[in-house]
């Protein structure tokens, strides 16, 4: 693996970065790792709630040629807003909320390009989950156009709370998924929304399509029965646009 622009090696390294406040998208650490620099690092790292991977030195010795002291961490290109914050922030603004939220999305590309779309379409944020989700890295800030350094994102714990939290500040949640008989176009985005897409292979997750307000899908009359997830929020977000122009 081609070490990145963004990385971070070493134990006293980090613990500055931390220190001055830097984000933090993830963290490996060498399993076994002792010391006191070590001591010191953890409870950073914790007080961050940086996601932490604990791995074989080989893995680190991929990630760098460097000296990394058991440690390397990736630093985000962009700083993370607080959810709640966000959507206290958008709801008392007076416009109408439209949350995107990302079900575990593995690809970064996918994501850049989503992120570029979600800004032309007025997304109020972008939530994604801490763990087992793409992060923010210079190839999806490169697709994204710069796009996101425009729309905010989130990182929660879990996403299923995350909905409850929307839903009980008056935002109705729509899966995007197969698994319905209903359309996009008989949904009424001009409400309050959040709009939820899956993971490029499996889709919504289970728990979060048992607690989500509506479940729509996109016509399909050809052979192939899905579309790349980009293409599909895309096209979810333009419906919502053309709905909002429809009844400003």
């Amino acid at each position: 693996m081609q070490e990145q622009e963004n990385q971070i090696y070493g134990l006293r390294a980090l613990m500055e970065a931390l220190n001055a406040g830097k984000t933090i998208d993830k963290v490996f650490l060498q399993k076994g790792l002792r010391g006191d620099l070590f001591k010191e690092l953890l409870p950073l790292l914790q007080k961050a709630e940086v996601p932490i991977s604990y791995v074989p030195v080989e893995k680190l010795n991929r990630l760098t040629k460097k000296n990394h002291q058991g440690v390397v961490a990736n630093l985000s290109p962009v700083d993370y807003y607080n959810f709640e914050d966000l959507v206290i922030s958008v709801t008392e603004s007076g416009e109408r909320p439209l949350f995107l939220i990302l079900d575990h999305l593995s690809d970064v590309r996918n994501f850049g390009a989503i992120i570029r779309t979600a800004e032309c379409t007025g997304v109020s944020g972008i939530i994604i989950p801490k763990r087992g989700s793409v992060s923010i890295t210079a190839d999806t800030v490169k697709t994204s156009a710069g796009a996101a350094f425009r729309v905010p994102i989130c990182k929660v714990d879990n996403l299923v709370d995350a909905v409850y939290y929307l839903q009980g500040s008056g935002i109705r949640v729509v899966a995007a998924t197969e698994k319905t008989n209903q359309l996009l176009y008989d949904e009424d985005f001009a409400l309050p929304t959040a709009i939820v897409m899956g993971a490029e292979d499996v889709g919504v997750s289970a728990a979060v399509l048992k607690v989500v307000d509506g479940k729509a899908k996109l016509p399909m009359v050809g052979e192939i029965s899905s579309l790349n997830v980009s293409v599909a929020c895309g096209v979810f977000l333009y419906e919502v646009l053309h709905q909002r122009l429809a009844r400003p």
